[in-house]
Order: structure tokens, then C-alpha cells, then sequence
């Protein structure tokens, strides 16, 4: 059996899904497109069932790539649970009305029963379960109150027999209200208090400020913690390993590839530059601790319904940059990872606003495992070095934005958004979404950092670095005042810029030149996934376009720097 959970966005479908389902869940994108959707599976009646969380629609005339997915799915569903937010009923009943008419078994999850008592908000269930015909189960599903019942009616989830024309429903959905909702007066709470301070510029704008500095200490005290405590100990227990390795190979090709260069007779995980060296000690020691801790705090924001506050509130600034405030949510994705990020610019409606995004999100947003090795590099210089490249990113940011929002036709549509109120996540899915992420990682990321370290010692080994450095040498020195061996991070930057950067730390590069090092590293190509998505999102000649503009705006502003400083 193939269950699909639908619904408006924002009343709690991932939640009720990891209630239903285990840990072991997939996410995919739907063939042929880049919308993505997750399944897992449930024991029903002592069989296994297949739920699939579908995309969410607020109705089944699609006016997004995601809607269309979710009409699409509904032709592959056996049954279909709608959760319906009971705090907005009306507007959720549309969706209900347009399901019934499809003539699919369908079952109601009354969600957010909780927070609709706690408004003044009564729901007469035995009547709306008469009127629509099919059953309505209220939940609440952080705590798991009603995921019982819903599965218990599952097998009674039926076709209704209601039917109305399509200038009927909303008169139909009022007279439906009418009998089976009443509301009382009550005064505000705390976090409805708070949902208001943080939408309006003069209380949202300081609020938002705190809110990111809150979230990169918090990033960064978890981050450190986790190198500290447990990843750096794990490699010096490690290292006599290596060491071993390293006697019983001997000099040679093979000890260069897998060990890499002995620092006076020992390992360095920074600079050695091996396989079974750097290459682990990179994306496990350096890198993951903070994409775990980023995506952490991320998923938190994301479960608590700050990210459509921060949304609104910057909308002004992201209409001159071409695009509007929900912009911000792929690039903040786009700190975890540039992959997930510019797959995210699918909410953006027109393929103008789309090329805008990624290709700002390419240039100027550094992913986590960047932002981590960066900060390693630079952070000995303190403030004044990590400020000179983030301060560096951010006009570059600003002024290509402005630049592309002036030299490409089209308009920015305004925002549509809803703003769900604050809630409390529920941790169980938080982890889940956090594991999710964390597999993608390590499954995307691990690889090609083993990769460029291993083509990069190649490529030493066989005389092609210095061959590309003399070539490049009039850009690379005279133009970016960089030393000609700069050139394997360039080469190796396109297949993960993490390593990149991580390679100029053995080449005794002065601040200046890690500054300007660091900010053309991060601006001048993406990686390889990266790149990839790029090509599927926006298409080969866009991709072209958009990497023209990576190009010659790193070595513009790499240019501008060496001249600055």
C-alpha cells in the first residue's frame, strides 16, 4: 500500500511522517525534476505500507514545479491522509474539497488541535466528519496525541460521496465553518508576542541580527567542542596507524599519494597532504563537526518558523538585488551546502529570479566545510583577517546582484508567503531531517575531498602544477600578487574548495595573499556537485553565463584586493 501524506505547507506533514515512519527514510527528487519529496515505511494491519510525505500545495491548480509534483503524485497513492492545520481551517478545507472531488480514499489529521484550544478555537469533529464524508482524526503531533487513532482508521479512509462546483466551495467551506467551529476571546501569547516584534522592521531588524549571532556562536562553541573532544583525539589514536604505514611503504610515489610530506618526521594533518592524511583529517575533523552543528541550529530555525520572518523582513534589500525576501532560504541553505541551496531556488518563481540566486549563491556564499577550513586559515589573523574576507564577500554580493538585477530583462515578482506562528519543534523530526543532512555529507562530500587530494599529488608528482603556474603566472602574480604555486588550489578548487583552501596552508602565504587567496577560491568556480546542479537547474548556456560571471568577478575583486591591501 502507498500512502501519501498532503497538505498546505507549514501544518506539520514532516512531523506526523516521522511519527509514522522509522529512521530509515529516503529523500528523492520526483523523475524528471528537481523537486525533492521523502518516503519511509509503516507497518499497517501486520503489512508493510510505503508513506510518502508529498510536496505542499496549498491547492491541486499548481502554480509551482513543486505543486505539479504533488498533483502528479496523487495519481500513485492508494490512500491519501491530509493534515489540515486546525488553527486555519477554512483555508484548509479548499485543498480537502478539491481531494474529495478526485475521488480518492481519504482520511483528515486535525493538526495543531493543541494550539487551536489554546486560541479559543472549538471544533465540532463528529459534524465536520459528517459533512465531508470522510474520517477526521484531531493530533498533535509533537507530542503523538491521535498518531494512534490515525493509524487504527487508516483501513476506513474512503471515497466521499460530497460533491461541488467549483464557485461553490468557498460559499460551501463558510457554511461548513458556520456549524462546526466556534471562537472565543483570548489574549495573546508569549510566542505570538514575539511572532510580532520579529516581522516588524524596528524590533525584527535588531532581532535578527541577534538571532545570527546567536546561531554562529552556537555554531561555533559545537563545532569546537566536537574537534576538541572527540575528533582530534580519535586521529592522535590514529596517527601510530599512519606512522606504520608510512615506514612500511618508504619513500616513493605511492608513500607522496597515501601518506603524502612528512613535517619533520611526522604527520601533520594540515599539510602532509595524503589520502589516508589530510584527506581524512579535512572533511572528519575539520569540516564535519561544523556542518553538523550548522545544520543543527538550521533545522531548528527551520522547524520553529523564523526563516519566513527573516524572509519578509528582507525583502526590500533582495528587490534590489533582482530577486525577494524568500531568496534569503536557499542561500541560507546554501552555508550548509551550495548543492542543497541552489536546488532550494525552485520556490523562486520566474527563471530569471532562479539564474540570479545560484549564481549569487555560487560566488558569494561559502558552504560550511569552506567557511570552516577559511577560518582556520585566516582565523590566526583574528578579526582582521576573517572580517576582510566575509566584508569582501558581502559587497561582492551586493554590488553583482545589483549589476545582474540591471543587465537581465524581467521583473521580481513580490513575495507570497505565508507566516505560520512560532512553535516548539519536535526534535524527533529535527534529527531525522539533521541525519539526513549529515548522510548527504558524507556521502557527497567525503568522496571528492579523497579525490582532489589524490589528483593533486598527481598532478605535483607529474610536473603539471608547475606547468599550469607558469602559464597562469601573469594572472595569478602579477594581477592577484599570489605565488605561482597558488595554481593547484585553483585546479583542485573545482573538484572541492574546502581542499583548495586547505592546500595553501604549507606555501607560507602572507595574510594579503591568504585574504586574497581565500576570496578568489570562494568566488571564482564551484565545485564539481555544484557545478552539476548548476547545468541541471538552469541548463548548459546559463551555466556558462553564470560561470563567465564567477570568473571574472573573482579575479575583478581578487584584483581590486592585491591593490587595496
Amino acid at each position: 500500500m502507498k500512502i501519501l501524506l498532503m497538505g498546505n505547507p507549514n501544518v506539520g506533514k514532516s512531523v506526523i511522517f516521522s511519527r509514522l515512519t522509522g529512521t530509515d527514510v529516503i529523500a528523492s527528487n520526483y523523475p524528471g525534476t528537481t523537486v525533492e519529496f521523502t518516503k519511509g515505511t509503516m507497518k499497517l494491519s501486520g503489512k508493510r505500507a510505503e508513506v510518502i510525505d508529498v510536496p505542499g500545495t496549498y491547492a491541486l491548480e499548481p502554480i509551482s514545479k513543486a505543486e505539479e509534483v504533488a498533483v502528479e503524485m496523487l495519481h500513485e497513492g492508494d490512500v491519501v491522509i491530509q493534515v489540515v492545520d486546525a488553527t486555519n481551517l477554512e483555508r484548509n478545507l479548499y485543498l480537502t474539497l478539491q481531494l474529495i472531488e478526485k475521488k480518492v480514499p481519504l482520511i483528515i489529521a486535525l493538526n495543531l488541535w493543541d494550539e487551536a484550544k489554546h486560541i479559543g478555537i472549538k471544533i465540532d469533529v463528529k459534524k465536520l466528519e459528517k459533512l465531508l464524508g470522510v474520517p477526521v482524526v484531531p493530533t498533535v503531533a509533537v507530542t503523538g496525541e491521535g498518531i494512534k487513532e490515525l493509524v487504527s482508521r487508516l483501513p476506513h479512509a474512503r471515497i466521499s460521496a460530497y460533491r461541488s462546483t467549483d464557485h461553490e466551495k468557498w460559499a460551501d467551506i463558510g457554511r461548513m465553518i458556520a456549524q462546526v467551529q466556534s471562537v472565543t476571546h483570548r489574549h495573546h501569547t508569549l510566542l505570538e508576542k514575539l511572532g510580532d516584534l520579529s516581522i516588524k522592521p524596528l524590533t525584527g531588524i535588531p532581532l535578527s541580527i541577534l538571532v545570527m549571532y546567536l546561531a554562529f556562536q552556537i555554531i561555533r562553541f559545537i563545532g569546537e567542542g566536537l574537534i576538541g573532544y572527540i575528533f582530534e583525539p580519535l586521529f592522535e589514536l590514529y596517527t601510530p596507524l599512519v606512522m606504520k604505514i608510512s615506514q612500511l611503504l618508504g619513500p616513493g610515489f605511492l608513500h607522496d599519494i597515501l601518506i603524502g610530506t612528512l613535517i619533520k618526521g611526522e604527520i601533520d594533518y594540515t599539510q602532509s597532504m595524503g589520502v589516508l592524511t589530510t584527506g581524512l583529517f579535512v572533511p572528519f575533523a575539520m569540516v564535519l563537526p561544523y556542518v553538523f552543528s550548522f545544520y543543527l541550529v538550521l533545522s531548528f530555525v527551520e522547524d520553529c518558523g523564523y526563516l519566513p520572518r527573516l524572509a519578509v523582513l528582507i525583502d526590500n534589500v533582495m528587490h534590489r538585488l533582482g530577486l525577494h525576501g524568500s531568496a534569503i532560504i536557499p542561500m541560507l541553505l546554501g552555508l550548509g551546502c551550495n548543492v542543497p541551496g541552489i536546488l532550494a531556488t525552485r520556490i523562486l518563481e520566474t527563471r530569471r529570479q532562479r539564474f540570479i540566486a545560484a549564481t549569487l549563491t555560487a560566488i558569494c556564499v561559502p558552504c560550511t566545510a569552506m567557511l570552516a577550513v577559511v577560518a582556520g586559515l585566516v582565523g590566526k589573523y583574528g578579526l582582521q583577517g576573517l572580517g576582510m574576507v566575509f566584508i569582501t564577500l558581502f559587497i561582492a554580493w551586493v554590488i553583482l546582484g545589483v549589476l545582474l538585477d540591471k543587465l537581465l530583462k524581467g521583473e521580481s515578482p513580490e513575495i507570497f508567503l505565508e507566516i505560520p506562528p512560532y512553535r516548539i519543534p519536535y526534535w524527533g523530526a529535527l534529527l531525522k531531517k539533521l541525519w539526513m543532512r549529515i548522510k548527504y555529507f558524507l556521502k557527497e562530500g567525503v568522496p571528492y575531498v579523497l579525490l582532489g587530494v589524490f589528483i593533486a599529488n598527481v598532478l605535483y608528482t607529474l610536473g603539471v602544477i608547475d606547468f599550469v603556474g607558469r602559464i597562469a603566472s601573469p594572472v595569478i602574480v602579477g594581477l592577484l600578487g599570489l605565488t605561482k604555486e597558488t595554481a593547484a588550489a585553483l585546479i583542485i578548487g573545482f573538484l572541492r574548495k574546502d581542499v583548495a583552501v586547505g592546500m595553501l596552508l604549507p606555501l607560507g602565504l602572507t595574510m594579503k595573499q591568504l585574504i586574497i587567496a581565500s576570496v578568489v577560491l570562494t568566488m571564482y568556480f564551484p565545485c564539481v556537485a555544484t557545478f552539476a546542479i548548476i547545468v541541471r537547474e538552469l541548463g548548459v548556456k546559463d551555466m556558462m553565463k553564470s560561470a563567465g560571471v564567477m570568473i571574472v568577478g573573482a579575479i575583478l575583486v581578487g584584483s581590486l584586493l592585491n591593490l587595496i591591501l
